[in-house]
């Protein structure tokens, strides 16, 4: 049972096939048994999990109609608020620090009555690509349980590929919903900067964060597009757009779609295996009628130094909140207010964390502001336009997700500009306010690859009806190897 799509359960729930607390103690069971190799879950959720599923059993014993997912277990990143559950962003500065309110996502999601199955590992405050980062040790990709899952939000990238949810939640500031879902073969998706309201989301970079869904298929991620977005006043930076249904498009046809190919994005960066394997991915596709132009997109070329420099600047200030005086970690071993406050950062604090921190710093200081911020915000504009001009003739932005497959566990540790690179192919999304999407599109080396799809400003919906199209077509199947292993 823990083999199906969201879809599927949520019908065999409807259909009294199966009861919503009968299937989310398969999930808790199975998470529960694979969680000590995969170090996906900082917490299961269990008795939260139970009580949710029994308010669907009880609607389905008085005849009350359900709404789509209801009863349909689903997984959190640590970094978003759950009220009196502990939420760490994988960092030891965290660690016991219970919020005392719900994230916007979290009540939706009740209102919908989700299981929340667990909070899931991550980077430490979404700061890498790997889960190397995190405070409670690196995550394993179920299709190699030697290479890593990506990241930031690498937890909830294993919890649906390895079965442990057929639903998720992460964040994206570069990429850390889509990298995560290429190197595990699973759908992740970034939606339009401010179409899902970011309060109750520990901030990592204000102007570039946004939550998404991770899912088995688009179709899933469409269906539970549709309970997360919405304006929230509680969020200035929420979107008051018209609520629209994402799954409109999804049998939409594609034939005749216009498809634009940045030469910035898919070129000599690439090694020539995984380039090979997305020029017969092109051509493939360009037998079922899609049109591909390859295009010039300028300024992406200055994209990861833009991300490098904004990136951490937010960083260090949303972080300056973490002194130990107010929440979260206090050290011990001071004996004035400054040196409380220094010891409490020195030791709560991992070292890309405050690699990022200096970086923020040192670019905002005095003297340094307008050579880097400055010229790095005016940078953003020009790959915004950069964007806008592309869609004014195609219907969305093809490329690769990732430069290559999953990699093992300090392998680019040592050289963080290498691990910066890894997000080469996402950034410029975020920089940009577009949605984007990863869907699994074949395997190079035995590990998944992943095609990112970009689409317009709140062209969700037609990103996600060309996504569908070309998920049929492609006929990717997720990897049951791990799962039928540990059952």
């Amino acid at each position: 049972m823990i083999h199906l799509n969201a879809h599927e359960l949520f019908n065999k729930i409807k259909n009294k096939e199966v009861s919503a607390l009968e299937l989310t103690n398969a999930f808790i069971t199975h998470s529960k048994k694979t969680n000590a190799v995969l170090n996906s879950y900082n917490l299961i959720t269990e008795e939260i999990a139970i009580n949710t599923a029994n308010r669907v059993d009880k609607k389905i014993a008085t005849g009350e109609k359900l709404e789509i997912f209801e009863g349909v277990p689903i997984a959190i990143k640590d970094n978003i608020c759950i009220e009196d559950i502990e939420t760490t962003c994988s960092s030891k500065i965290l660690e016991g620090f219970k919020p005392p309110y719900n994230a916007t996502i979290i009540e939706k999601l009740n209102a919908m009555n989700m299981p929340i199955i667990g909070k899931t590992n991550m980077d430490e405050f979404a700061m890498g690509s790997s889960t190397e980062t995190s405070f409670y040790g690196v995550s394993k990709n179920p299709w190699d349980i030697s290479t890593v899952p990506g990241g930031s939000s690498g937890g909830s990238a294993v919890a649906v590929a390895s079965g442990q949810a057929p639903l998720s939640i992460g964040s994206d500031t570069g990429g850390s919903i889509r990298q995560p879902a290429s190197f595990c073969g699973i759908v992740g998706v970034k939606p339009t900067y401010g179409r899902i309201s970011r309060y109750g989301l520990m901030a990592f970079a204000s102007s570039l964060d946004q939550i998404g869904p991770f899912s088995k298929t688009v179709e899933d991620s469409a269906h539970l597009l549709n309970i997360l977005c919405g304006y929230d006043f509680r969020d200035s930076t929420s979107q008051n757009v018209k609520a629209e249904d994402f799954t409109r498009d999804l049998n939409r046809s594609i034939k005749g779609i216009k498809v634009a190919i940045p030469k910035e994005l898919y070129n000599s960066s690439l090694s020539k295996e995984v380039k090979d394997y997305y020029d017969q991915l092109i051509n493939k596709l360009s037998n079922e009628g899609i049109i591909f132009e390859e295009i010039e997109l300028p300024s992406l070329k200055y994209a990861l130094s833009t991300y490098y420099i904004i990136a951490p600047a937010e960083a260090s200030s949303n972080l300056s909140r973490y002194d130990g005086v107010r929440y979260g970690y206090r050290s011990e071993n001071a004996n004035s207010l400054i040196e409380m406050m220094t010891k409490s950062r020195s030791e709560g604090f991992g070292d890309e964390v405050k690699r990022r921190i200096l970086i923020g710093n040192y670019v905002l200081s005095s003297g340094y502001y307008d050579a880097y911020y400055k010229k790095a915000q005016q940078v953003r504009t020009l790959i915004k336009e950069d964007y806008k001009k592309a869609f004014e003739t195609y219907d969305v932005i093809l490329s690769p997700t990732t430069p290559t497959p999953a990699f093992k566990p300090g392998e680019k540790t040592a050289n963080p500009l290498e691990m910066y690179l890894n997000d080469i192919m996402t950034i410029p999304v975020n920089l940009a306010g577009l949605p984007a999407i990863s869907i699994p599109c074949g395997m190079v080396n035995n590990l998944p690859m992943g095609l990112q799809l970009t689409g317009n400003v709140f062209e969700e919906s037609k990103l996600l009806g060309i996504s569908n199209q070309l998920e049929k077509i492609l006929c990717f199947k997720l990897n049951n190897s791990f799962i039928e292993g540990v059952l």
